[in-house]
């Protein structure tokens, strides 16, 4: 990709060992569409969000730079998926595909102390140690004055974080420390999120039909991501690949 960029070249074709970008895993959901395009935005969550298609740093370089990419198999000769502009997309659907990832962990701080400054202090010691925070969600106790904390980090730094955080539990006086790795973060991405209302309400709609509890929420302007528990990935993924007709071209 660096030296398409610095050649200046039209386009760059990454062959490797699937025929382009799907909406989603094929091996979860059969009926899984190949994208004929997907925008570098699209790309970019998905491929931060658990898609192994591509590499983040790939894409970015990328977009930032105008080069079209093309992904491809190297054992069949037929087109396959091209990273473009936004513009470059005729019609753009609500959701462009569905990522998942059991890479995370849950961490939930209760009866931590109210106070300005909580937020700081439990993830000021984490980000010392270099371990990286994603979803994050806060519940107030107005009488008791205390509040909850739960966030996501991955799974491999799961130990160091608790570690981290025992050792600051003095200061940071929060009553109990609860972790669950038995979580999954499942994402519906597209940029046609920006001109249609009501994907977070048929994301929810879905799940709740399907009895998943929601654990965690985390929002951007293209993607919405959901913290399940992890016995449910592939009946959400099927659950909202079919809510949102991501089988129709």
């Amino acid at each position: 990709m660096a030296i398409a960029a610095a050649l200046k070249a039209d386009r760059c074709d990454i062959y490797t060992d699937v025929d382009g970008v799907y909406t989603t895993d094929p091996r979860i959901v059969p009926a899984a569409r190949k994208l004929d395009k997907i925008a570098y935005e699209e790309m970019l969550e998905m491929a931060s969000l658990g898609a192994k298609v591509l590499q983040t740093r790939s894409v970015e370089m990328a977009m930032n730079h105008g080069v079209t990419v093309q992904v491809l198999t190297s054992f069949e000769d037929k087109p396959g998926t091209l990273l473009v502009n936004e513009e470059e997309i005729v019609e753009q659907k609500r959701i462009t595909g569905i990522a998942y990832s059991r890479d995370d962990a849950r961490i939930t701080l209760t009866g931590v102390p109210d106070k300005p400054g909580v937020a700081a202090s439990i993830f000021g010691p984490l980000a010392e140690a270099n371990i990286n925070v994603d979803m994050i969600v806060q519940n107030i106790d107005e009488i008791g004055r205390v509040t909850d904390m739960t966030f996501t980090v991955g799974k491999a730094d799961l130990d160091r974080t608790v570690a981290a955080l025992e050792k600051a539990k003095k200061d940071l006086q929060f009553k109990e420390l609860t972790a669950d790795k038995n979580v999954a973060k499942i994402s519906v991405v597209g940029v046609g999120m920006r001109s249609h209302a009501g994907v977070a309400q048929e994301m929810f709609r879905t799940l709740a039909e399907k009895n998943i509890n929601i654990l965690v929420i985390s929002t951007s302007e293209i993607k919405i991501s959901v913290l399940i528990s992890e016995e449910y990935i592939e009946l959400a993924v099927r659950s909202l690949h079919a809510a949102f007709e991501l089988e129709k071209a």
